[in-house]
């Protein structure tokens, strides 16, 4: 859901401190896109960035004019829950006491490793993304670089950006197939990539973290961002509750929590 998830890029810029830099850091908004991408590839070589990496990250990628639309045309969310609840979880509602069925084995799994319920998880899952169906189009490396190049939150995206690229060094994803949110958002729960580095799992055991195509990887990685933020195994979700504020962590926004909380709580009474 990337009204939702747009809003914990912003609450992420309060959090960043100016540190130095080197002297050839690239700076924002000054001079073409194209000599800025080049300070910025001599930068992330500098922290350690392969030279493959950016070859395969970077090259040819250009400013995306209508990411800068969107990200300045941001507007403060401003649904009520019952209007934003109502329209996101009854069409939702039987796909995902589906998903849970389908995915039973795994989400218990995941519950003893982690103490996140199942329909937490696909509650999240759904309102993110239509449970992987939509996770968006937008090439990744091309909104991070044309975000960190625009000045209002250069920091952030660039150093978003460093992390992007190191998922590719990994071996996670290949750049080209990493798309996602205009934000910077991927993979079916919509983690920026800085969250991605920290928190995706190998929960199916082939040796990648790949939150694009593995649904183990995608619930597991999303229950280890939940249970890294403090949830409580065996206890509720309802506002107020200690894990009310842990799915606050996942968004800040008060109605979006409440709703993934509502989802829910609906998918454990669903028959």
């Amino acid at each position: 859901m990337k009204s939702g998830s747009s809003l914990k890029v912003l609450a992420l810029s309060a959090l960043l401190a100016v540190s130095a830099a080197p002297a050839f850091a690239a700076a924002c908004g000054t001079g073409s896109f194209e000599s800025w991408l080049e300070d910025f590839k001599k930068e992330a070589a500098a922290k350690g960035i392969p030279q493959a990496v950016l070859v395969t990250g970077l090259n040819g990628v250009t400013l995306d004019k209508a990411v800068l639309t969107r990200d300045q045309s941001q507007k403060v969310f401003s649904q009520s829950f019952e209007e934003f609840s109502g329209r996101m979880v009854p069409p939702r509602l039987t796909r995902g006491s589906n998903m849970l069925k389908q995915y039973g084995s795994v989400l218990s799994r995941i519950e003893q490793t982690y103490g996140v319920p199942g329909e937490v998880l696909v509650a999240i899952w759904g309102l993110e993304t239509d449970f992987g169906v939509n996770i968006g189009k937008f090439p990744t490396m091309r909104s991070l670089a044309t975000l960190a190049y625009d000045c209002r939150r250069s920091d952030l995206f660039k150093a978003e950006l460093i992390d992007a690229l190191r998922i590719v060094e990994r071996g996670d994803i290949a750049p080209q197939d990493m798309r996602g949110a205009w934000a910077g958002e991927i993979g079916q729960t919509q983690f920026m990539p800085s969250s991605y580095m920290k928190f995706a799992v190998d929960f199916d055991g082939n040796g990648r973290r790949d939150l694009f195509r593995s649904v183990p990887d995608v619930l597991a990685s999303t229950a280890n961002f939940l249970a890294s933020k403090g949830w409580q195994g065996g206890k509720d979700w309802e506002p107020g509750s200690a894990n009310f504020a842990v799915i606050k962590e996942w968004n800040k926004s008060e109605v979006y929590a409440r709703t993934i909380g509502y989802f829910a709580t609906q998918l454990a009474r669903a028959p």
